[in-house]
C-alpha cells in the first residue's frame, strides 16, 4: 500500500494505493489547520483501509511549491513515517500533481498555485510523448495583472490554465476571452490519488529519495 501526503496549500489531500487502484481517498481546506487536523486524517484513513503505517509499501509527499508551515508540516509527517518505518519516500513537485489530472492538450498550459499576498506562483506545462505533462520552463511568483498582460501577447494561444484560481483571477482571465481556456473547479483540485501513481512508478522505477535529506520548494508563500 502507498501512501501520498499533500499539503502544500490551503488544500490537503490524502490517499492509499494498492498498485492496482486508489482504495482511500480525502481532500479538504485546512486554511491553517494543518497541523491540528492531518495526523489524525491520515490514522482515519489508513484505518478505513485497513492499512498498517508499518506495512506501506512507499510513501509520496508533495515538496512544493507551496507555504512554509503547510510544507514543513507534510514533510515532517511523511519523513516521520518513513525513518520510523523503514519506508522508501519521494517526494513530488505540487505543480506535477495538478498536472497528472490535466486531459491531453496541443499547445501551452499554465498550472497555477496560490503564494500568498496577491501572488500566484506559475509554471509552464507542455504534453510531450508517450503522454505526460511535462515542465517547459521555470516557475515564477508574479501578480495576476502580470500574468494577464503576458497571456495577453502569447502567440501561440488559447493556453490551458488550471490550478488555484481565486476571484481576481478569474476576473482577470475573464478579459482575455479566446486567449485563455480554463480547467473546470473539479480539473483543478490537486488530488493525493495522482500523488500516489506518481509515487507508486516511481517506487516501481528506484527512484526514491532520501528522508534524511529530502527538502521543501516554498515558492513564496508565507
Amino acid at each position: 500500500m502507498f501512501l501520498a501526503i499533500d499539503t502544500a496549500t490551503r488544500q490537503v489531500s490524502l490517499a492509499l494505493h494498492d498498485g492496482l487502484s486508489v482504495v482511500a481517498e480525502i481532500s479538504w481546506r485546512a486554511d491553517g489547520y494543518h497541523s491540528v487536523e492531518l495526523a489524525p486524517q491520515t490514522a482515519l484513513l489508513l484505518r478505513r483501509a485497513k492499512a498498517d503505517p508499518a506495512r506501506l509499501t512507499g510513501l509520496a509527499v508533495a515538496i512544493g511549491p507551496g507555504s512554509y508551515t503547510a510544507l514543513r508540516i507534510g514533510l515532517g509527517l511523511a519523513k516521520g513515517l518513513a525513518l520510523a518505518h523503514d519506508v522508501p519516500l519521494c517526494g513530488v513537485s505540487t505543480f506535477d500533481i495538478l498536472m497528472r489530472a490535466q486531459p491531453q492538450a496541443e499547445g501551452k498550459a499554465i498550472a497555477i498555485l496560490q503564494a500568498g499576498r496577491r501572488r500566484i506562483s506559475v509554471a509552464p506545462y507542455r504534453w510531450q510523448l508517450p503522454g505526460s505533462w511535462e515542465l517547459a520552463g521555470e516557475m515564477r511568483v508574479l501578480e495576476w495583472p502580470m500574468l494577464a498582460d503576458e497571456l495577453a501577447v502569447e502567440p501561440e494561444y488559447p493556453v490551458f490554465i488550471c490550478g488555484e484560481i481565486d476571484e481576481a483571477g478569474h476576473d482577470w482571465l475573464r478579459r482575455l476571452k479566446e486567449r485563455v481556456r480554463v480547467a473546470s473547479a473539479a480539473q483543478s483540485l490537486r488530488r493525493a490519488g495522482y500523488l500516489a501513481e506518481i509515487g507508486w512508478e516511481r517506487w516501481r522505477q528506484h527512484r526514491m529519495d532520501s528522508a534524511a535529506t529530502l527538502a521543501p520548494v516554498y515558492g513564496g508563500q508565507a
